[in-house]
């Protein structure tokens, strides 16, 4: 089945990681047999032939580089000018995959369709380009509000204010705050040019704020429920309940931690703490019984953010997985149009919304 996955850092994986995601899967993880900078070193699960294989035919792509003060323990780079040129050699890496003929950007209705016939044309899919949609994960490096009119000329269509900890513009997981100035100048700018506000990420104080003062279109690309795992980076009923009245959809996110409650980093494991797609099903239809339908949902993996099949539901072996994910919904007594809903048709309305 076509899927739409709303969050993957493709471009973060070939750049920080170096990854070739031209390669498969195995071929990625075994180059990097007895490699250990990296958690996730040898599980890998996301490429661009297994996105083929998965028929996931359009993905939400990042750009993404946090700027961090002297003080702060996150990592990240020392100034927003390092942070901006990070996130060009992202959108190189990017432009270089359109020009092997292995993705291509969308950045508008027009070309959403023609992507969409030509990926459902019926024929194999082995060879055709995965469409992309732009977003940049954390606005930090925004150096000035100049730089978004930019970035949206070279295809920005989404932009995430914070990631985690305090940011430029706005305050992230594992913090608390409202927006600065800044920040509600950046919701100025973006609702000016028809950016879509991804509120994964902001913490409680600025959630609300943003949802006061962005009038544009809005969704969560990779968000989970805050009533199976109590933590900010989780949305309480109440945020689900104001994202459905906005017309948004949150897409489900793959990461362990975010789906089974007491995961301890480096020493849990999805097959003792029982972590499997059973879970990421959970939090989808949490947000389905709040809505009172299926129309608020979808994927956002985040597979391989910084966490590989160590810290995934243990019934993933790479993102082409996500195809399991239509009969689990119908154990559950989900129909055909809501299973089309969950895994294309709602970020695909939202699209034709945010792009007529």
């Amino acid at each position: 089945m076509f899927t739409v996955d709303a969050h993957l850092d493709l471009a973060m994986n070939a750049m920080e990681w170096n990854r070739d995601l031209q390669r498969p899967v195995e071929e990625i993880r075994a180059r990097e047999k007895g490699m250990t900078d990296k958690p996730d070193r040898e599980k890998a699960t996301v490429s661009i032939p297994e996105l083929r294989k998965g028929d996931i035919g359009l993905v939400v792509a990042t750009q993404i580089a946090r700027y961090v003060s002297p003080e702060s323990k996150l990592s990240g780079w020392h100034s927003p000018e390092q942070a901006w040129a990070q996130t060009q050699g992202q959108l190189a890496w990017y432009k270089a995959m359109e020009e092997q003929g292995e993705m291509i950007q969308i950045t508008n209705r027009r070309s959403l369709e023609i992507h969409l016939a030509y990926w459902n044309d019926g024929e194999p899919n082995d060879h055709k380009p995965v469409g992309y949609i732009l977003s940049l994960e954390g606005a930090d490096s925004i150096v000035t509000l100049q730089y978004l009119e930019r970035a949206y000329a070279y295809g920005l269509r989404a932009v995430g204010p914070a990631h985690y900890g305090p940011g430029r513009y706005a305050n992230g997981t594992n913090a608390t705050g409202e927006m600065n100035e800044n920040g509600l100048d950046l919701l100025k700018e973006m609702e000016r040019l028809n950016i879509i506000l991804d509120a994964t990420h902001l913490c409680d104080d600025a959630f609300w704020q943003a949802m006061d003062n962005f009038n544009g279109h809005v969704w969560a690309s990779h968000n989970n429920c805050r009533a199976f795992v109590n933590h900010n980076r989780q949305y309480s009923d109440e945020q689900i309940k104001v994202l459905i009245e906005r017309g948004a959809v949150i897409g489900a996110a793959f990461d362990a931690w975010m789906l089974v409650p007491g995961w301890v980093r480096g020493q849990s494991t999805p097959q003792n703490m029982n972590c499997t797609l059973e879970n990421v099903i959970n939090n989808i239809d949490h947000i389905c019984q709040i809505a009172g339908n299926s129309l608020h949902v979808g994927i956002g993996s985040d597979l391989d953010g910084a966490y590989g099949k160590e810290q995934c539901p243990s019934d993933v072996e790479t993102i082409a997985d996500l195809q399991k994910i239509p009969s689990l919904f119908r154990q559950r007594g989900y129909s055909d149009e809501d299973i089309n809903n969950l895994m294309h048709g709602n970020w695909l309305r939202f699209l034709r919304k945010a792009w007529k």
